[in-house]
């Protein structure tokens, strides 16, 4: 009995193990088993510069880490099935830095496989998402509604010195240099700092349009001129050199399954691989899912074990 009940135990806890790492995994990843497939990368929302924490139920779907853009890079690079990248944006911008991490792990996927990187656009892929979709790609794409471009860097800055005086607030400093408490909002911005500052956004902003232009193959001149900040038409883009196709993702799947000479499916695209981001209510669903189960377990277990155990305890007493 004893032995039977040990045996159904741990088929019920290999089950369990098997549900809750379906059910409560931060990333589903769809896989097509064929030989050869195109990796794509989803980039939505602000892009930030922080590590790859993971996805809970407290994600922000509007934010998304170069740590995790990264991370999905460098698994398409060590897929020998994956034949071309898909960048897939649909995003505002967002951190300089976080555009530059992303770009130098395109690069260096580039230069490690020899693979292509087709990028495509939705609704939005502007300031650093139009950094990431031109660095290294052999081929952009774009609606003719996309917004893109904004080329350009921009440091907010706000002086709230009158409001804390309403509300009476004031502050004391006490740094070890002049310019310790740069940009501290409860006070006027210095022409000195002013202009510290904006030698740092000249200088990011010098990067960014070396980058445009090595991306797009255009010159230098061309892009400043083009790179005062505005957004353009994805039409616009094109007739300016700033993007190549006008298309949607699908487009710009063909084209990657071409340059990677992949074998197109019954629908006449590539097969694909990506990861999907699950939805606040997938994810608290599928924990209270595995929670359910986990409680019927381990209560039939002990259920089981009295069962077992009562008549052992009863020969004692006698």
């Amino acid at each position: 009995m004893l032995k039977k009940i040990f045996i159904s135990a741990i088929l019920l806890i290999a089950v369990l193990c098997f549900v809750v790492s379906l059910l409560k995994g931060n990333n589903r990843e769809k896989t097509v088993t064929v030989p050869d497939r195109v990796a794509v990368i989803n980039i939505e929302g602000m892009i930030v510069s922080s590590s790859d924490a993971g996805q809970n139920i407290f994600s922000r779907n509007e934010i998304i880490s170069s740590g995790s853009i990264m991370r999905q890079i460098r698994e398409a690079a060590a897929d020998n099935s994956v034949k071309a990248l898909v960048l897939r944006i649909d995003s505002g911008g967002g951190s300089a830095t976080a555009a530059e991490e992303v770009g130098r792990e395109l690069r260096r996927f580039k230069e490690n496989t020899k693979k292509p990187i087709v990028a495509t656009m939705g609704n939005t892929g502007a300031s650093a998402a139009y950094w990431i979709a031109v660095c290294n790609s052999d081929k952009v794409y774009a609606n003719a509604t996309t917004l893109t471009g904004s080329i350009g860097v921009y440091m907010p800055y706000m002086n709230t010195e009158e409001l804390f005086k309403k509300i009476g607030i004031s502050s004391t400093k006490i740094k070890s240099g002049p310019y310790k408490d740069i940009m501290s909002s409860d006070r006027p911005m210095t022409p000195e700092e002013q202009a510290i500052l904006q030698n740092i956004v000249n200088e990011i902003y010098d990067n960014f349009v070396k980058t445009v232009a090595e991306g797009r193959k255009m010159e230098e001149s061309k892009v400043r001129s083009l790179a005062d900040g505005r957004v353009y038409t994805g039409l616009q883009a094109k007739n300016l050199g700033l993007v190549d196709e006008i298309g949607d993702y699908y487009d710009a799947l063909s084209a990657a399954g071409e340059l990677g000479k992949i074998k197109l499916g019954s629908d006449g695209l590539p097969p694909v691989t990506e990861q999907v981001k699950q939805q606040p209510w997938e994810m608290l669903l599928s924990a209270q899912i595995a929670d359910m189960i986990k409680s019927e377990v381990i209560n039939s277990l002990h259920s089981s074990l009295q069962e077992s155990t009562a008549p052992s305890l009863q020969n004692a007493t006698r």
